[in-house]
């Protein structure tokens, strides 16, 4: 329960369910010529190890964000899981062209996944990395495909990226690919940093408020806090004590909003109604980040800042720096 209401919280404010989009699944495309003298490849996960014997020609994705990384190389998930109440392959800018016309169908919510619906997809491979994946779930899919689960040594949700997006290489056959992407997105964060050596000295805390008086700080396992600190930026070691285990948010009251009293503070919200009760907040004004202006408002969605920095893959990534730059770059 902590690890999936712990993906509700960090992004509830545009979770839900919908199904609405059941269009005749997608084929995979092909991703290039290493795949086939690839196999089979052998992968560690959470529940042991999978053997993929053959390069995998329908593949599903469970993982919140995993489809990026699979799309990223070359490969269109026949299913996906929904996230941000959007269908996985909607509006998202850094995504659209590598759809295309091609829909996956929608096989669950979260970590609540539709079996029958993935079985009825004839999948060779699932793969679930950014997921609180369930040993009953992987033992029930194990039965009739290929399962790939999250990272093991990790928390459910807490491996970085680069874990995640090996995983997935590996298992489609693309390790040397996945690493040329993998050395393309560290690099563009190194540029960020180079550009910006200033920030190598200011703390920097990511929060969000669902409702009046209640506040979240994420963890440094968060993909948010992941990004910030690989622009350059110091996290707060207090937040991390403050989440209960397992978790990769900190909830606060208002009384705790102290430990948010960073150089660089970056609310991720979903309207202007929450900006505006986070603003009105009696003990937030009083925190000398919001008295000199250092606190920054991005919206999850339109434009999806956050979103892109939330998903954190390989695709969302260049995105993410493109738009938060200019914004950081701002704060005096």
């Amino acid at each position: 329960m902590a690890v999936a209401t712990v993906a509700a919280l960090a992004l509830s404010a545009c979770g839900g369910g919908s199904e609405k989009a059941e269009s005749k699944p997608a084929a995979t495309s092909a991703a290039g010529s290493e795949a086939p003298s690839a196999f089979p490849v052998t992968v560690e996960h959470k529940y042991g190890s999978t053997t993929i014997d053959k390069e995998p020609k329908r593949v599903v994705t469970l993982g919140l964000s995993d489809q990026d990384a699979v799309l990223a190389l070359g490969v269109k998930p026949v299913g996906a899981v929904d996230w941000f109440k959007e269908d996985p392959y909607g509006k998202w800018p850094w995504t659209k062209d590598k759809w295309g016309s091609d829909k996956p169908q929608i096989v669950g919510e979260r970590d609540e996944y539709n079996v029958e619906k993935i079985a009825a997809l004839k999948p060779d491979l699932v793969i679930a990395q950014y997921s609180g994946m369930k040993k009953e779930q992987y033992d029930t899919l194990s039965k009739f495909t290929k399962v790939v689960a999250q990272p093991k040594g990790l928390p459910d949700y807490g491996a970085s990226w680069q874990v995640m997006t090996r995983q997935i290489g590996k298992s489609l056959g693309r390790a040397d690919e996945t690493e040329k992407l993998i050395e393309g997105i560290d690099a563009r964060f190194e540029a960020a940093r180079e550009k910006h050596p200033e920030w190598a000295s200011k703390t920097l805390a990511v929060a969000d408020s669902f409702e009046a008086g209640k506040y979240s700080a994420f963890t440094k396992t968060d993909p948010k806090s992941i990004f910030f600190q690989e622009l350059g930026f110091k996290l707060k070691p207090e937040i991390d004590t403050l989440a209960k285990p397992g978790w990769n948010v900190a909830e606060l009251s208002a009384e705790k909003l102290n430990v948010l009293d960073v150089d660089r503070l970056v609310w991720v919200t979903s309207s202007t109604d929450a900006n505006t009760r986070i603003k009105a907040e009696p003990l937030y004004k009083k925190l000398k980040v919001n008295q000199d202006k250092r606190d920054l408002f991005v919206p999850y969605q339109d434009p999806d800042i956050g979103a892109a920095f939330s998903f954190n893959t390989v695709l969302s990534i260049p995105y993410a720096i493109d738009e938060i730059e200019p914004l950081l770059t701002a704060i005096k």
